[in-house]
Order: structure tokens, then C-alpha cells, then sequence
């Protein structure tokens, strides 16, 4: 294959003695851009996430796709796949609620904290779903599957999360973070787990930030009338 794809398929940097596909950081780039579009509640971090999805499917599964690492993760090459039809989902949601008009400033979500039956659907999600991919990943021989499990669900989790506008997915994603960066190192992924770290730190930012948006956008209490008060 020749051309600019083709270039983009085979090229490769060493960093620390370590071949590194060009395609790995190419990803990463874009998925920096999209966390931050995303801290910004801009509808383009969706489909500038879904390239850097494509990219990493492919760095991911080394087999099919000549990467230099010598480890298949096929949960985070699924999770890229997952990541892929959650996003349509969210710039669908991000595009409707903008032309709605029920955010402010120019933004396309009004950020909120989850109510608590949404914490509880989230946390048993989370439990269901990595039981569940634990096993399968196994099987299919992915290096690491436990780590690899939670990272597959909790990053669906996180992203579904932001689709809807809840604060807490930054959480999540900070949780994803503290199991992917080692896993990441010791499987020679080294711009995915500087991404990672990046995340970390993008993660604190972005918690706060939302954070303080929707206590700005919090509804104020209605006044209570005359009798509730003598009540």
C-alpha cells in the first residue's frame, strides 16, 4: 500500500529503543482533542473521537494490523468498536440538545450529577459488565483480561455518561485511568499510557469544571408559598 494511508499504516518512531506506530500517537492526538472539545460540551469532540477510535482499533489488535507490540489487548480494541456506537449516540444527543437550546453559553450539554438510581445503574453496570468481559477476554487470550475488562467497561460507562451530561463520568474515567496507565506500560503501549497520564490530569480539570457549571446551571429552589411556610 502506497500514499498517505500507506504511510500511515507502516510509519513507526522509536521512543526509549521501542518501535511505536505513528498511527498509536496519531489516535492519541485526536482522542486528547475530543476530552477536550468534551470539557468544552462541544458537539465536534464526538466525531473527532470516533477517528481516533478507528486509529487505535487498529494499533490494538498488533495481529491483524502488524503492530510492533508483541500483545493483542482485545479489550481495548473492543472498547473502540463500543466507543465508536456510543459516540454516534452521544453527537446525536450533543446536536439535539444544542439546536434545543437547553444549555447555555453556546455549549451542548447542561452538565448534572447522576440521581442516585442512575449511580446504582452505573455501579451495576460496572459489576455485570466486567464479570462478563473478563471471561471473554480470557478466552480470546488478551494480555492482562481482568484490567483490560474494567478498562472495556468503564470506559463505555464513562462515555455514556458524558453523552448524558452526568458529572460523575470524569470519576469514572479517572478510575479507568489508574488501572489502564500500568497495563498500558507493561505492555509497551508508551503514547497510549502517556495519554493516559494526560487523561489523569484533563480528568481533575474537567471534574471541576463541570462541576462548577452546573451548580451555576443548578434551577433555584421554587419560593415556597405562604401556607407551605406555616405548614
Amino acid at each position: 500500500m502506497t500514499g498517505a494511508l500507506g504511510w500511515l499504516l507502516t510509519a513507526e518512531v522509536h521512543i526509549a529503543g521501542s518501535p511505536v506506530l505513528v498511527r498509536e500517537i496519531v489516535g492519541n492526538v485526536f482522542g486528547l482533542g475530543s476530552a477536550l472539545l468534551g470539557l468544552r460540551r462541544l458537539v465536534w469532540a464526538w466525531p473527532l473521537g470516533m477517528i481516533g477510535n478507528a486509529l487505535l482499533f487498529t494499533v490494538f489488535l498488533g495481529g491483524a494490523f502488524a503492530t510492533p507490540q508483541a500483545h493483542d489487548l482485545y479489550g481495548q480494541a473492543g472498547r473502540q468498536v463500543f466507543f465508536f456506537g456510543v459516540s454516534l449516540y452521544g453527537w446525536w444527543r450533543w446536536t439535539r440538545t444544542r439546536r434545543l437550546g437547553t444549555a447555555t453559553g453556546g455549549a451542548a450539554v447542561a452538565p448534572r450529577w447522576a440521581t442516585g438510581a442512575e449511580r446504582l445503574g452505573l455501579l451495576a453496570a460496572a459489576v455485570v459488565g466486567t464479570a462478563l468481559a473478563y471471561p471473554v477476554l480470557a478466552a480470546l487470550g488478551s494480555w492482562g483480561p481482568l484490567p483490560d475488562a474494567w478498562i472495556l467497561t468503564g470506559s463505555l460507562l464513562a462515555t455514556y455518561g458524558m453523552a448524558r451530561g452526568w458529572v460523575d463520568f470524569w470519576l469514572i474515567w479517572i478510575a479507568v485511568d489508574a488501572v489502564g496507565v500500568p497495563l498500558l506500560l507493561r505492555g509497551g503501549f508508551y503514547p497510549s499510557a502517556a495519554m493516559y497520564l494526560g487523561y489523569g490530569a484533563l480528568c481533575v480539570w474537567g471534574l471541576v469544571s463541570w462541576w462548577r457549571t452546573s451548580r451555576r446551571t443548578r434551577p433555584a429552589a421554587p419560593i415556597p408559598t405562604y401556607a407551605e411556610a406555616a405548614a
